[in-house]
């Protein structure tokens, strides 16, 4: 890699490949100097393929996939002695500018952009964490808009004239035109008025006036969470713009209002921290909670918060727990006379209680606020950068707008409700600055309320459901990114888990008391109510309709054929994702008559199996359907079922021709063969259990991949050597008895008479958090590269489109 800023790869490994099968490798401190090869004091172990062949197959497998990283290139010596030299900052920003492509997390977002345009939602929020690159995002995203010869006007707002002329250089690069859009901030005026770059100051009342609502096509505003502040509420509301697209790093305000009202209250797409912390973006964390023993449980907590007077009376009142965070400080910090922190407070008096605590400890603090005055404020952070002060204590006055790289350690002296907030006082400190290998976090935890949400802020750091973060903790978080680590004491853990338990084991009786309340509500409504998932609604055969019966809120149905087989069924289906199953299901569904039952329908063969009718005759299709239809609470749930799964749909799928698949949209085994119309002598669709289909009317084999093998689940015979190599390509071993000249091992390198194509369905694990089995996500045709051996054949596929980047992001550690 020639990007200097950031290690990307330190590798001291060797590996010497033997045909022979006595491959070794070598692992250690040895580099290829003579003083380590002749005379040094180096550490190495060794690998043999013979004793130690999984651990030597998972170095091979994660060496190959930096190989293929689109960011390690050929050395090339002036470029080297280029990246290498003293650095100039302007001249580093205009050649990354020139560069500018999307990674792997931005690609997704802009996959997400254009999904939701494709569904008729033209206003789009894009929240994403520090460092992942909000700015080429939005300019890739209107390069896009171009295409085709179009050039439709812009308006790009931000608050600062830097991230202006940032912004502008930016989408010069993403557009290809140096001469691209116009400044209006300070004394920079538009002449031709196109394209404008402008400070949210510069776009007054008076201003406003002169333009009209249609005057821009597109609109862009950067820290949209400023959105409910008087000017840009007046900006906002003036102008009518065919696309609106905000970015943030939290679409909550510090003051607790939300500005997704702008955006039909949904965010397009969302960059996890994660994702910066994985590209080397931002610094490595490690995350430290300490429990405190202070009790909340009693405190008023209302509206998703705290009493704010009944918290500041409770720590400003509490030495020990003062005492408390200087003992922590002492067993976490390596040295509490370098540091430099930020301690975030519940109120200026508890920041000012700190200050003075921590002062008289011998540890140099201070407290600023919102009505501390701007020059003393300076002052304070001047202090801080220097060293002069260790600690400045605050409420939320950190949270943005303020770029302290040295600061080292962070302070949560509150509960921080909002993940959001959460997410952003803990950015403060993940910059990078020469000489800091990490960001230590102290987060002091007390016993919570009951309604206080530990699951958001742990979700906020490492992603996935209530019962992901369940496990995390349970499991002491072990699939962190590089560097990072969440250590959580054992009261602590106690706390987190009780408190996360409560949210994750939400109870049928639970459920059916808060709907008696509600109502006779339709499914979304009663998830948003309620702040759950379908996966949260939908397991161990639960659906909204038993819970509407439960509630006497609706009558048993007078039909009750295949009943229980769909309401378990509906559990199964939240998988789907693509437009065509969704848009012809709800199509169908909405219709007062069932329909025709085509047994030559893939569409309806999937519907037919999804819907738990697989151990049936296809013949029975027209009474299945039938009995669906005659039960009016069943259909209108499962309509609105969909509905749900299209809203939350992000990720594009494509046509693959010859099948009814798209390509990156996610099916079970029975859809595969129900889609294939693979039906048995006993009239039946047949279930598959092999790591292949081969299917001759439609010319394809099918190849089902498991990432991450549980041994309990796979036999030493099944254990297959399956991993993605990059986006693009993907290496498979096929079973153990294939050899090369095989009629199956000609098909796989395309050595027959007729075409015949090989499509990959691949999946994560076996089975997802809720304990269902996963379906596969399908990559699509792939194309022979090459192969090793034989019997089993080890073969490397290319893909005819890249996979998903995210779904790569997530697979490459666990393949790897």
């Amino acid at each position: 890699s020639y990007d200097s800023r950031r290690t990307r790869l330190h590798a001291k490994a060797w590996l010497f490949h033997r045909e022979s099968g006595f491959t070794t490798g070598l692992v250690g401190s040895s580099n290829l100097s003579s003083a380590a090869m002749l005379d040094g004091c180096e550490w190495n172990v060794r690998l043999a393929a013979v004793d130690n062949a999984s651990i030597l197959a998972k170095f091979v497998t994660t060496f190959g996939q930096y190989w293929d990283d689109a960011e390690f290139e050929p050395y090339d010596k002036a470029r080297f002695q280029d990246a290498t030299r003293r650095r100039d900052g302007d001249r580093d920003a205009l050649a990354r500018a020139i560069q500018l492509r999307p990674y792997p997390h931005q690609q997704s977002v802009l996959d997400a952009l254009e999904v939701e345009r494709s569904h008729g939602h033209t206003h789009n929020l894009v929240v994403a964490a520090t460092g992942t690159g909000k700015t080429v995002i939005a300019a890739l995203d209107y390069a896009r808009l171009r295409k085709g010869g179009a050039d439709p006007t812009l308006l790009f707002i931000a608050h600062r004239q830097e991230i202006l002329r940032q912004s502008l250089a930016t989408f010069r690069a993403a557009v290809r035109d140096g001469h691209f859009g116009e400044l209006l901030v300070g004394d920079d005026r538009p002449t031709i008025g196109r394209h404008v770059f402008a400070s949210i100051q510069a776009m007054h009342e008076k201003r406003l006036a002169t333009l009209k609502p249609d005057a821009y096509d597109v609109v862009i505003v950067d820290e949209f969470h400023h959105a409910q502040a008087d000017s840009y509420r007046a900006l906002l509301s003036h102008f009518k713009p065919k696309v609106l697209l905000g970015l943030t790093a939290t679409p909550e305000r510090a003051d607790g209002k939300s500005v997704l009202e702008w955006f039909d209250n949904r965010v397009a797409a969302e960059l996890r921290l994660w994702d910066a912390l994985d590209l080397g973006l931002v610094v490595p964390f490690q995350y430290f909670g300490i429990h405190d023993a202070t009790d909340l449980s009693t405190v008023d907590f209302s509206g998703g918060r705290y009493d704010i007077a009944s918290l500041e009376q409770l720590y400003t009142a509490d030495h020990v727990r003062a005492n408390a965070v200087i003992r922590a400080l002492h067993d976490h910090v390596r040295d509490v006379t370098q540091f430099r922190a930020l301690g975030f407070c519940v109120s200026i008096k508890h920041a000012e209680f700190m200050a003075k605590f921590f002062s008289q400890k011998g540890i140099a603090s201070l407290a600023v606020s919102a009505d501390t005055p701007d020059h003393k404020r300076s002052e304070a952070l001047q202090k801080l950068r220097t060293g002069e002060v260790k600690v400045l204590f605050s409420r939320d006055l950190f949270n943005e707008g303020v770029d302290i790289p040295s600061v080292d350690t962070v302070l949560f002296l509150r509960p921080t409700e909002s993940a959001t907030i959460f997410l952003q006082q803990l950015g403060r400190g993940l910059r990078h600055e020469d000489g800091k290998a990490c960001l230590t976090v102290l987060d002091f935890i007390g016993n919570a309320h009951k309604r206080f949400r530990f699951d958001l802020r742990f979700r906020s750091l490492v992603g996935g459901t209530r019962a992901g973060v369940r496990d995390a903790v349970e499991q002491g978080f072990p699939h962190l990114p590089a560097g990072c680590e969440i250590k959580l004491d054992r009261e602590s853990q106690r706390a987190v888990l009780e408190n996360v338990r409560a949210l994750v084991g939400t109870s049928t009786r639970d459920l059916v008391e808060d709907l008696r309340g509600r109502g006779d509500v339709r499914l979304p409504v009663f998830l948003t109510g309620c702040d759950l998932e379908p996966e949260d609604l939908y397991k161990d055969g639960r659906c909204l309709t038993r819970l509407k019966r439960a509630a006497n809120l609706r009558p048993a149905s007078a039909s009750e054929t295949g009943e229980d087989e769909v309401m378990r069924a509906l559990g199964r289906m939240l998988h789907v994702d693509d437009d065509v199953r969704l848009e012809t299901w709800r199509t169908w569904l909405r219709g007062k008559k069932p329909i025709a039952a085509d047994r030559d329908d893939p569409h309806q063969l999937m519907l037919f199996t999804i819907l738990g009718y697989t151990p049936r005759p296809v013949t029975d299709m027209r009474e299945a359907f039938a009995a669906l239809w005659a039960n009016v609470d069943l259909r209108e749930e499962l309509t609105d079922l969909l509905d749900v799964l299209a809203d939350r749909q992000r990720r594009p799928t494509f046509t693959v021709e010859g099948v009814p698949f798209r390509a990156h949209a996610t099916y079970t085994r029975d859809e595969v063969s129900a889609g294939l119309r693979e039906v048995g002598d006993k009239g039946k669709l047949k279930r598959t259990q092999g790591g292949v289909l081969k299917n001759d009317r439609a010319r394809v084999d099918i190849l089902y991949v498991t990432l991450d093998k549980d041994p309990k689940h796979f036999t030493p015979t099944t254990l297959y050597d399956d991993y993605p190599i990059s986006q693009s390509r993907f290496h498979w071993e096929s079973q153990g008895t294939t050899r090369a000249d095989s009629a199956t091992g000609r098909r796989y390198q395309g050595l027959t008479e007729q075409p015949w194509r090989t499509l990959l369905f691949v999946r994560h694990k076996k089975w997802d958090a809720r304990g269902a089995t996963s379906p596969y996500l399908f990559l699509g045709p792939v194309r022979y590269v090459s192969h090793e051996k034989e019997k089993p054949m080890r073969i490397v596929w290319e893909l005819e489109r890249p996979m998903p980047a995210a779904f790569f992001n997530d697979v490459k550690v666990a393949a790897g």
